[in-house]
């Protein structure tokens, strides 16, 4: 596909995000990994508590992720450090066994003292290099994680000072024009140095009236992203208002109205204008159209569409809705109890699903024809009964070119005798 010539923007790389449940830890994502590509629609479908939600929410920073990697723009904004503390414990603890062993070896067999000392030397510098290598892992990505926005700004900043130095040579010679400019540079190196890497990610949350202020006006709220960013023209601020209303199908009348004044659709409309204004490069949409009714759905989709293809706006799609994915997604990702259990072309996944999972959706979508009604045969996915993990252990695995498929061993040879046959 022509998106894919772009390049990857967004990459997740094992995610980890668990929560503590007093004694116990819930995995809400576990391990989790895809790639987004630039101006692409990426879709990310399961069922209700199967991770979507905290999968979005960890990639745009509201969460400090507990193990992975979040690169975007191949800048890493998002670094886990428990998979780095496990490979600590669990080197210290097979070094432990290994030394005890070789102590019970050592009273049996005094003449074998010397070798077992030596090897014991081997084991604790191997255990000192393991945990130097981890710990230095740890510090690294916590400073990447860290100083992401730094560099960012830091490169705004140079790159607004090449810009002026030739306008302010441009226009030496007129003292008006010059003062303009030079109020100009200073605006723009203040919003520059307030910058952050994280903000070119745009959130559109799910609940329209939870995720609005009551107390603050349709304009408080659109622009204060732009204040918060560092933006002090007031003018400014009112047109940029105005143009996004217009552009999400409101009016500039409705910018001095409260969020209790509008309908459902109207009020994810205020919540699509408040990500756009912040001019981002990838919005997360988490499930914009599953609190409205149908016919609201499919104007909020079009409005998404048509900021997609005139912004040029990257979307990490989040729904539970099929049919809604189908036709808005370039690719799907089908999460099930925090695991990514397929992930492939959208046309692709629907021609030909998988995992049994993926069947168990696709075999729930209605479809408004009563012949097909009839026939139809809704499939209950069971997983301890569809899969054997004892012993034979799954991973992520390609069975054709950009269809990926969570299976073991046994699984991948059979599924791909379901491709090939």
């Amino acid at each position: 596909m022509d998106y894919k010539d772009k390049g990857v923007l967004l990459s997740v790389q094992h995610l980890c995000q668990y929560f503590k449940l007093g004694k116990k830890e819930l995995k809400a994502v576990d391990d989790v990994s895809f790639d987004v590509y630039k101006g692409e629609v990426f879709g990310l479908v399961g069922e209700s508590g199967c991770g979507k939600t905290t999968t979005g929410r960890s990639i745009i920073k509201l969460y400090n992720i507990t193990s992975g990697n979040i690169y975007f723009k191949n800048q890493r904004i998002g670094a886990g450090t428990l998979s780095y503390q496990n490979a600590i414990k669990e080197a210290k603890a097979d070094a432990k066994k290994k030394i005890k062993n070789l102590n019970i070896s050592t009273k049996k067999n005094p003449e074998q003292a010397e070798q077992n000392n030596e090897k014991i030397k081997e084991i604790n510098k191997k255990l000192a290099e393991t945990i130097k290598k981890n710990k230095e892992e740890i510090t690294k990505a916590l400073y990447d994680q860290k100083n992401c926005d730094k560099e960012f700004s830091k490169n705004l900043v140079i790159e607004n000072e090449k810009k002026y130095k030739q306008i302010f040579e441009e226009v030496k010679n007129d003292p008006v024009k010059l003062q303009e400019a030079k109020k100009k540079y200073n605006d723009e190196l203040r919003i520059a140095k307030r910058s952050k890497l994280v903000t070119q990610i745009q959130m559109i949350f799910q609940d329209p009236i939870a995720s609005l202020n009551p107390r603050m006006t349709v304009q408080e709220i659109i622009s204060e992203g732009l204040i918060i960013k560092g933006v002090k023209d007031k003018e400014y601020i009112q047109k940029q208002v105005y143009d996004i209303l217009e552009m999400v199908g409101l009016v500039k009348e409705h910018a001095t109205r409260y969020p209790h004044e509008f309908s459902g659709g109207q009020r994810q409309r205020i919540g699509i204008a408040r990500s756009v204004i912040m001019n981002p490069e990838m919005i997360i949409a988490d499930e914009p159209v599953s609190a409205l009714d149908v016919s609201i759905q499919a104007q909020v989709i079009n409005l998404l569409n048509d900021l997609r293809n005139e912004l040029g706006l990257t979307i990490l799609f989040i729904a539970h809705d099929l049919s809604v994915v189908k036709y808005f997604s370039d690719r799907i990702g089908v999460m099930y109890y925090g695991k990514m259990v397929e992930l492939a072309d959208s046309d692709e996944l629907f021609r030909h699903p998988v995992h049994p999972y993926t069947r168990s959706l696709l075999s729930a979508i209605p479809l408004p024809d009563p012949i097909y009604e009839k026939k139809r045969v809704r499939i209950t996915y069971n997983p301890l009964a569809e899969h054997d993990y004892s012993v034979d252990k799954p991973t992520m695995r390609e069975l054709i070119p950009g269809h990926f498929v969570y299976c073991n061993n046994a699984e991948e040879k059979k599924y791909k005798e379901e491709f090939f046959s």
